[in-house]
């Protein structure tokens, strides 16, 4: 399956001032190519990308990024993670601070693999 790019994620972005537009793109492009087969869609009010169930959600909030990586992703980079503020299945960017993207990356790919891995 191709991951065809959702245009109510774009109408979502676009609700943003440009500063956080430009991150909320640069997000989402780093989520597509860790994960070129999942699906994009809105899912809570927010974008979201499935492969085998849910993969990710972000969403932009007045001083930060959410990324939601479910617990497991979470759990297995807490350490990395600690320099931000976590709960069990989220982390908060400041936008006052570059997003960690190699980072990012990495935790799309475990979870990428994870979901794979759950659903054989």
């Amino acid at each position: 399956m191709q991951n065809t790019p959702d245009k109510s994620i774009d109408k979502y972005i676009q609700g943003f001032p440009e500063n956080v537009q430009v991150i909320l793109r640069e997000l989402r492009q780093v989520i597509s190519e860790e994960a070129p087969q999942a699906v994009e869609t809105i899912s809570y009010g927010i974008p979201t990308f499935k492969l085998k169930g849910n993969l990710v959600h972000f969403g932009a909030f007045k001083n930060h990024i959410s990324f939601f990586p479910s617990s497991s992703g979470i759990t297995a980079f807490e350490k990395e993670l600690s320099a931000y503020e976590i709960s069990k299945g989220t982390v908060r960017f400041p936008l006052d601070k570059p997003l960690p993207f190699p980072l990012i990356r990495k935790i799309v790919a475990f979870r990428v693999n994870e979901n794979l891995a759950n659903k054989k």
